[in-house]
């Protein structure tokens, strides 16, 4: 009896060694896995400006010396001015809702029927309300500062900021909260500004990544205080409800600049204030 070769490397729990593609000089390297239970292809791309991902062994540092890395840049656009620009065509509204229409047929509805006649109109209007960050400027919020600190040098925490943001991959929602701390330098901007800002961002099509590094650049940029911290916890539903369908899984991301970055006794002050003594 011939001996099939993969039932050998079954036995041996090996595993036939997979096929890759040809890749040509410069590629990005393209990794299949998955995502909320679906088949994607994932881009993966570098966080950290000015790291090629193919350095030469002799580029390489040795182990015992700490690379320095720096958060990655963000464009000033996309928070020194409103995201919708009014020299840029959009659709009309009558076609904003012509779309809903056609996406209740798609999923097998009727959107002639009685409760449904009105719920293009309603779903456009609860777009407007949702996505109104696009109309507004996170810089103009933080424009406005007070000299009358008596001297105060050290940071200032807004914690529990509540949020609700839509995810930018299934347009679902996520919901939590923000917790921000900045170091002024001599002027402070009014708490409230900070809440404002957060929901500015969160009302736009995001990844949880990108809202934590975009207030924290924001603040940064317009106030130029000593240090940022930003901490952010979410669930998100395109994973609770969909997908895997893990009800109550949080997700957490944080930025540091400045002061909280480089030290690490400020980020553990931040840390230990956002969680409290009855967290």
């Amino acid at each position: 009896m011939e001996t099939c070769p993969v039932a050998c490397v079954l036995r041996m729990g090996l595993r036939r060694p997979a096929v890759k593609p040809p890749r040509l000089p410069g590629d990005t390297p393209v990794f299949v896995g998955r995502s909320n239970g679906e088949d994607m292809d994932a881009l993966i791309k570098s966080l950290r400006p000015g790291k090629p991902a193919d350095a030469k062994p002799s580029e390489v540092k040795s182990p015992d010396v700490a690379p320095e890395t720096r958060p990655a840049e963000l464009d000033p656009a996309e928070f020194l001015a409103a995201a919708v620009r009014a020299d840029l065509p959009r659709p009309s509204r009558a076609e904003a809702e012509h779309a809903v229409h056609t996406l209740l047929s798609y999923i097998g509805e009727n959107p002639g029927r009685e409760g449904l006649l009105d719920t293009p109109r309603r779903v456009v209007e609860a777009f407007d309300e949702l996505y109104q960050g696009y109309h507004q400027c996170p810089a103009e919020v933080l424009d406005r500062t007070f000299g009358e600190t008596a001297g105060y040098d050290d940071f200032v925490l807004v914690r529990d900021i509540e949020f609700t943001s839509q995810c930018e991959h299934h347009m679902m929602p996520f919901y939590g909260r923000a917790h921000i701390a900045y170091t002024p330098v001599e002027r402070v901007v009014g708490l409230s500004k900070l809440a404002r800002l957060t929901d500015i961002f969160a009302r736009r099509l995001q990844t949880q990544e990108h809202l934590t590094a975009q207030i924290a650049a924001a603040i940064d940029e317009v106030l130029k205080p000593r240090g940022v911290a930003v901490l952010i916890e979410a669930e998100h539903t395109c994973m609770s409800v969909r997908g895997v369908a893990k009800h109550g899984a949080m997700t957490f991301t944080s930025r540091f600049t400045g002061m909280f970055r480089d030290n690490p006794a400020e980020q553990q002050r931040f840390l230990s204030l956002v969680r409290g003594p009855n967290r």
